[in-house]
């Protein structure tokens, strides 16, 4: 292919966007221009960025807003979300502003085990193993304090390590399981610097005293925590479910909690209802410099560990009091990573009052809880698509490069007009036709 090119990772900047503009635009200008535009003024922030990831040629935006009024165990906050979709900041408020007055939102972190291990084959008897694996054990442990040392100071380190026979599964096939506490890391790196060394020290002692070939496949931190768990929760008196558009509180939720049930027993539907949950939650862990893949997948697959996937959320009334909550694996770091570089993820830290791992826990899963209740709210009242549409019309408008006054005359008529794109390009091209 006449695009291809060896020795792109040592060019400069400026090579690097010369050779793409020149082989993959025909409007060379242009898409220089654009890659340019998004340039940091000021260029020891530009390298900071740069030097994020490799082979860096431009910064890519993404919308930072806040919702305000979030009350969580009695204290209030604002929380920064980083997303790019019209009517998730919205849907997030509006649910604060609800529960703001019924008692706000409850939020506790059940634990807080990280797992990590070291995967590897092994051609001997599984009772030989075990015996090996007691005596190896201790080792594993010393050869690491130079590792585990400051993580220890700080209230954290290796919790235990269990050798599991997964032959069964796999031929030949066997693990250490490792649990690990990180206290405000999220310590990623951490745990795989610690397995990279159990994997040394239990290559080595293996071919000094164990029969049979043992042979390391890898040693890697799992982004399943299943262990790593945050509950939220909000709840209040069947009553004051007020404020629902042409329906009774009782009737509310009656719906909303057959709502929730659907999703729990309809993989179909709980998918999107989990990546409602997923908008607050993403959002808030960009914010704050957070790994948001590690998140969805540990959290999708903790959606599937009975078997098939289900909702994260459930909803019941007891006793007249209607009660909606959550438990979510969250693996997050208000430490190392990016949360001392970025200056926007320092500045979505302290401007939640720069939390420990533990509070982050539970602020970003409230945000999750909060975006769920204000989609089912929706949904079972006045439908998704009135709320979203009004949000994305700004989005239509801006595509039909609509000038400030334009704006202003099409949002005042869609008050009382359902939102369309059609409707949209109509309401315009008259509004057009008479100037």
């Amino acid at each position: 292919m006449h695009n291809t090119i060896t020795g792109f990772s040592k060019l400069s900047k400026s090579e690097k966007i010369d050779w793409i503009v020149n082989t993959h635009f025909s409007n060379t200008e242009h898409a220089k221009n654009i890659i340019k535009q998004y340039w940091n003024s000021d260029s020891k922030l530009q390298q900071l960025h740069d030097e994020f990831i490799e082979n860096t040629i431009t910064n890519y935006y993404l919308p930072f807003g806040v919702a305000p009024n979030f009350l969580i165990n009695g204290k209030t906050f604002t929380i920064p979300m980083a997303i790019e979709e019209s009517s998730v900041v919205a849907a997030a408020s509006k649910a604060a502003k609800f529960w703001f007055n019924r008692g706000g939102f409850k939020a506790e972190v059940v634990s807080t085990k990280k797992v990590g291990q070291v995967h590897f084959n092994y051609s001997g008897k599984p009772e030989t193993l075990r015996q090996f694996f007691e005596t190896v054990k201790p080792k594993l442990i010393s050869e690491t304090e130079s590792i585990t040392k400051s993580m220890e100071k700080r209230g954290g380190g290796i919790l235990d390590i269990e050798l599991r026979d997964k032959t069964k599964d796999l031929e030949r096939y066997y693990q250490l399981h490792v649990h690990f506490e990180t206290k405000d890391a999220m310590g990623a790196n951490f745990i795989n610097s610690c397995l990279e060394q159990f994997a040394i020290t239990l290559k080595r002692e293996a071919e000094n005293s164990l029969e049979g070939d043992l042979n390391i496949i890898m040693s890697i931190l799992s982004n399943y925590v299943p262990e790593c768990v945050v509950r939220a929760e909000v709840s209040c008196s069947v009553e004051k479910l007020t404020g629902n558009k042409g329906i009774s509180p009782k009737e509310f939720a009656e719906k909303f909690i057959q709502a929730v049930r659907i999703a729990e027993v309809e993989p179909y539907r709980a998918v999107t209802h989990n990546k409602g949950i997923m908008n607050g939650i993403d959002a808030v862990v960009l914010a704050t410099g957070n790994d948001f893949r590690a998140v969805e997948a540990g959290v999708h697959a903790y959606a599937s560990r009975q078997g098939s996937y289900s909702s994260l959320t459930h909803a019941e009334v007891d006793n007249g009091i209607f009660k909606f909550w959550m438990e979510i694996p969250l693996a997050l770091g208000t430490v190392g990573g990016l949360t001392s570089l970025h200056p926007l993820v320092k500045l979505a830290l302290q401007l939640l009052g720069n939390p420990s791992a533990k509070e982050l826990m539970e602020i970003v899963a409230v945000a999750g809880l909060a975006q769920n209740f204000a989609a089912l709210r929706s949904l079972t009242t006045t439908g998704i698509q009135e709320g979203h549409m009004k949000m994305h019309l700004m989005n239509i408008l801006n595509q039909l490069e609509a000038t400030p006054h334009e704006k202003e005359v099409i949002t005042t008529h869609f008050k009382t007009h359902t939102v369309s794109h059609s409707a949209v390009v109509e309401a315009i091209k008259e509004l057009r036709a008479k100037a």
